[in-house]
């Protein structure tokens, strides 16, 4: 039996490595190609970054290599044989030249922070950080930059209903955040919660202990939430000034010990309303927290039917800086007058956002809102939605000269209802200059004051267009004419509602979403010929 020739058998080595390499999948035979051969790099399949770099070899055509396999040759034999096989030796590299590292060494750590952080700003650091931390030691050390870490959220994962499989995931979590707190979260400032039922006090003891930068703190279906623990974090935190309790079970006696340690550096508070909410709410009428700019109170999964009673001017001194206020899907009212009436209060001159919406008739009227905003001339954003009792009148009433975005529509609540027919031209007069998003829908403006009011569009004084985007007239009466006049008008309209019209064409009766659809209702409007309603 002839000998075998050293060159026969690297290539019947490297034929079965491609015959190997063609029965893997094609994102292995990727990450094995982006990987040098020999720099001991070892790339992660699931959720790793794709890094291309313009100095690599290009891959062949997926047909050269699979070329069809040859049947073998018999072997050669004499000298010419013997002397064609031999083999050259390769040369040896230069003792300065050294191996190559492959490109995860190239790429200086700065730049792998900067594209971790575009990451971690579009999806979060977890569970991101901890894969790519298992890339190569380079990814490792770039993926330990606590600049990486500054907004986290934590939730154990869901085993089920029983209290034992929360209780044991919860463990199992803190188990790994008694290492990753210390060694990462130096430079936290955003910590979310979700779903702690138990485990609360140790964690938040932990990052009192090492997170001194954080500003935010959010709850969101936690328990066991006591006194110790919220001001144990407002003194180790010097900095935290923003607190979200949505859907938390907290004693409102921890709340206002939070705030009577933590409130002159407060800026946002979010609660849920329940029945302890008004003892909160004391703390802040009595000027706890004096910095406040934004106050959202909601109700939760349990909708709560007592009215909230609101001190309107009392809170307008508590809060005098307050910036956003919202009351959402919320029944409340203002405090009576009384038989002297109320003197007038300070309001809030640095109003910028007020939500009233509920999806329910509410108490607010006119001389409510008179009361809030009768001292907020940079309001810019206005959301009424479901407070039928307010009329153009009133709103025309108020300081406000630049508002952006108003909001008055009626969902499922106006078939019951006394709807004014008029009036909504004085709204587009004032502010038809500045307004970005009008909602109408469900009110019951007649054909011909729709027409004036969104004719005001089309009259923008000094040849500019106006600047109106999302237009909601959603069960309105308007016609085909008055809607092809104002999308003409308004170039930038990217958000049309038509739903429930009763004076449009059938199959134009619905939301058109973005620039193109957009005009295409205009162009069936302009072409085609009335259709039956």
């Amino acid at each position: 039996m002839a000998p075998v020739s050293s060159g026969r058998v690297r290539r019947r080595a490297r034929g079965s490595k491609r015959a190997d390499a063609r029965a893997r999948s094609a994102e292995d035979w990727w990450w094995d190609r982006l990987a040098p051969r020999g720099s001991g790099y070892h790339l992660q399949q699931a959720d790793s970054m794709l890094l291309v770099l313009p100095d690599l070899e290009p891959t062949r055509a997926r047909a050269h290599r699979r070329a069809p396999r040859r049947a073998p040759r018999p072997p050669a034999r004499g000298p010419t044989a013997a002397a064609k096989h031999r083999t050259k030796p390769r040369p040896e590299p230069s003792p300065d030249q050294g191996p190559d590292s492959g490109w995860g060494d190239r790429i200086p750590l700065e730049v792998l922070v900067h594209i971790f952080g575009l990451l971690v700003a579009a999806h979060g650091p977890m569970p991101f950080l901890g894969r790519a931390a298992r890339v190569c030691r380079r990814w490792h050390e770039a993926t330990s930059h606590p600049a990486l870490w500054h907004t986290v959220t934590l939730s154990p994962p869901l085993v089920g209903r029983a209290a034992k499989g929360n209780l044991k995931a919860e463990k199992k979590l803190l188990a790994s955040l008694e290492w990753l707190i210390p060694n990462r979260f130096s430079q936290l400032q955003r910590l979310t919660l979700i779903h702690w039922k138990s485990q609360v006090h140790p964690v938040l003891e932990l990052v009192s202990r090492f997170c001194p930068r954080l500003t935010f703190l959010k709850l969101s279906d936690c328990h066991n939430v006591t006194a110790d623990t919220l001001v144990m974090l407002a003194k180790a935190c010097c900095q935290l000034h923003s607190l979200d309790l949505h859907h938390s079970m907290v004693e409102s006696t921890a709340v206002v010990s939070f705030l009577e340690e933590a409130g002159s550096r407060m800026r946002k508070l979010w609660l849920t309303y329940s029945s302890q909410t008004t003892a909160i709410l004391g703390a802040l009428l009595g000027s706890c927290c004096p910095q406040l700019q934004v106050l959202e109170v909601s109700t939760g999964m349990n909708c709560n039917s007592t009215p909230l009673q609101l001190p309107v001017e009392a809170l307008q001194k508590g809060c005098p800086r307050l910036q956003v206020l919202r009351l959402l899907n919320l029944i409340w009212l203002p405090k009576p007058c009384g038989r002297g009436g109320v003197p007038q209060g300070p309001g809030f001159p640095s109003l910028e956002e007020l939500c009233l919406a509920g999806s329910t008739c509410n108490f607010v009227s006119n001389e409510v809102l008179g009361r809030l905003l009768h001292c907020s001339p940079k309001l810019r954003l206005l959301d009424l939605r479901g407070c039928a009792r307010i009329t153009p009148t009133g709103l025309c009433d108020l300081p406000c000269q630049e508002l952006e975005q108003l909001y008055l529509g009626l969902y499922g609540m106006s078939d019951g209802l006394t709807l004014a027919k008029k009036g909504s031209p004085l709204l587009t007069q004032k502010w038809y200059h500045t307004l970005r998003e009008l909602d109408f829908s469900g009110q019951g403006f007649s054909e011909k004051d729709l027409e004036q009011a969104l004719a005001v569009f089309s009259g923008a004084s000094g040849g500019l267009h106006p600047a109106l985007c999302s237009l909601n007239l959603r069960g309105t009466r308007v016609t085909p004419s008055t809607v092809s006049s104002v999308i003409s008008s308004c170039p930038g309209l990217l958000y049309l509602n038509l739903e429930s019209c009763r004076c449009l064409p059938r199959g134009l009766k619905r939301a058109y979403r973005g620039l193109e659809e957009v005009q295409w209702c205009l162009e069936q409007l302009l072409t085609s010929p009335p259709a039956s309603r």
